[in-house]
């Protein structure tokens, strides 16, 4: 390690004196004019991480759903997947070590993480198309020289396109061609392949409108229409051109506001879905002719694709097993309908993609989205082994058509990430299959009314949890005056959680009306503030 270098490229991207940051499960997120000596060193961390595990990692300048002025960094390890807990804690020293310690700090995680520093290292760089991501990934590239790694600059891209490119890499291209071209190619063949099945004539047209958040997502879209059917017509809103990204429209927007977003009309019935500001996230939506706003979330979007899973593993005979993982805050009638009506096993973890996607490594057949849109299917070596091999082999017709449509299916999806891209045409090749319209999609179930709030307290640490977060354990007293709360009203839970990046207790509630549900909540909310260390005024309802 050249200790000079490092020390005349570490003083071009000094650190403000007295920030502390942590890297979570979206990375670094904070103002961007606050994040250049974090991406330099993320640059170095990289570099690594590379040498440790001996193959391709990537590094995403992005902050998703947050305001334009903000920015982020995140990792992606081998495989496509987030990056390894223990090289968390590694990022968090890098990034908060005083200038003077840098040298001292890589050292210590050389030893720590047994880092062969004569190994070769690539990385791969993307970003979003925030003011700020050009010049930071620059500092990223700085810090990648600096310790002698090779990189690739994909330049903008959606963050789901990077993960899928650095596993086409690591697998030395079983996954994919890692280029643009080879995941639009990739994604648009398995549609193709797919629609051709649906009973419709030529005049089946399906329009679909987007809100791409004026992010990443509407110059990509715009890239990847040439290789859409032509029966495919999807219409491009918030392309970036005019707003700011992520203001008043974006998956995150619509799914908190319950309300379309800015700059989309919407007439009645019409199919709509927005991403977020790096198209990980998707959410659809309608209005119904009497104007009333419709939500389809994460919940509804993991039951559709449940529904035409189950079918086709059904058809194929195969002893696959199957399962869905939600989170807390998934809405009971979801949970409810998938375990009674489809027959399908439900797990429950922690809030956060990294444990949903573990969790979904479990089965053969592992889908998993959060209410919020961001979610995937992940299929086993196995089962995917299997089912090409029924294509190839099988008989028995009905078996080899379902083999076939579940050998789209893995093709289709991007099984690295939650990729909006991705997930809008497994839904649409859905609909299309199955001859639904969004509004029967929509009344598979209806949603329990539920309320989010928050409670600023002193120190979110007082407040710990079991049970994949839905039971408390400190402070004591405040699970069971949730308890005796819950009890007073039909069809009704709740749960708190502490904020993974703030000191604030989140609150949910959900019951068999709207009112019952903000009461609930509201509640819960007071006993949290009494509880718990509540800070400022009580709790009004």
């Amino acid at each position: 390690m050249d200790s000079e270098a490092l020390r005349k490229y570490s003083a071009l991207h000094p650190k403000p004196a007295g920030l502390t940051l942590q890297y979570g499960t979206a990375g670094f997120r904070t103002k961007a004019e606050q994040l250049d000596h974090i991406v330099f060193r993320m640059g170095l961390l990289a570099i690594l991480r590379s040498k440790t595990v001996t193959a391709t990692i990537g590094i995403m300048v992005t902050a998703s759903h947050n305001p334009e002025e903000d920015n982020g960094v995140k990792l992606v390890d081998p495989l496509g997947e987030m990056l390894h807990p223990s090289w968390e804690e590694y990022a968090t020293q890098l990034a908060n070590a005083e200038e003077q310690e840098l040298q001292k700090v890589i050292t210590e995680i050389c030893q720590k993480a047994a880092v062969n520093l004569h190994k070769d290292a690539s990385v791969f760089i993307g970003r979003d198309t925030r003011p700020s991501s050009e010049k930071l990934s620059q500092s990223v590239i700085d810090g990648i020289q600096v310790l002698g790694g090779q990189y690739h600059d994909y330049g903008l891209v959606t963050t789901p396109q990077l993960h899928y490119m650095v596993c086409c890499q690591n697998t030395q291209g079983q996954y994919g061609k890692a280029t643009l071209e080879g995941y639009y190619e990739k994604l648009s063949k398995a549609f193709m392949e797919l629609i051709k099945q649906s009973h419709c004539s030529g005049e089946c047209q399906r329009h679909l409108k987007i809100d791409c958040a004026n992010g990443i997502g509407a110059l990509k879209l715009s890239e990847m229409k040439p290789y859409f059917p032509q029966e495919v017509l999807i219409h491009i809103y918030n392309d970036g051109t005019k707003e700011k990204l992520n203001h008043l429209c974006g998956a995150d927007f619509v799914k908190v506001h319950q309300k379309p977003p800015r700059g989309l009309d919407m007439k009645p019935n019409e199919r709509c879905c927005s991403f977020d500001g790096d198209a990980d996230r998707i959410v659809y939506y309608y209005k119904d002719t009497a104007g009333h706003f419709h939500l389809i979330d994460g919940d509804k979007i993991a039951t559709l694709i449940s529904i035409f899973l189950k079918e086709l593993l059904a058809k194929v005979k195969q002893n696959f097993k199957m399962a869905v993982v939600q989170t807390a805050y998934a809405n009971g009638n979801s949970t409810r309908y998938l375990q009674e009506t489809l027959k399908v096993p439900v797990h429950c973890v922690k809030t956060g993609v990294k444990h949903l996607h573990h969790k979904a490594q479990e089965f053969d057949v592992g889908v998993y989205f959060e209410a919020n849109g961001h979610g995937t299917v992940l299929f086993s070596k196995a089962a995917e082994t299997k089912i090409r091999q029924l294509v190839k082999e099988e008989k028995d017709n009905e078996k080899r058509e379902a083999a076939k449509m579940l050998e789209n299916m893995i093709d289709l999806i991007n099984q690295t990430v939650g990729d909006a891209v991705s997930d809008m045409l497994v839904i649409e090749a859905i609909l299309a299959l199955k001859g639904l319209t969004v509004q029967q999609w929509d009344a598979l179930y209806a949603d329990l009314p539920n309320r989010l709030l928050k409670v600023q307290v002193a120190d979110r640490r007082v407040i710990d949890t079991t049970d994949a977060e839905r039971r408390a354990l400190t402070p004591p007293g405040l699970q069971e005056k949730i308890d005796a709360l819950v009890k007073k009203y039909k069809l009704s839970r709740a749960f708190v959680r502490p904020s993974g990046t703030e000191d604030v207790v989140r609150i949910y509630a959900e019951a068999d009306t709207q009112e019952n549900a903000d009461a609930l909540a509201h509640e819960v909310s007071l006993a949290v503030f009494h509880l718990a260390g509540g800070k400022g005024a009580p709790p009004q309802p």
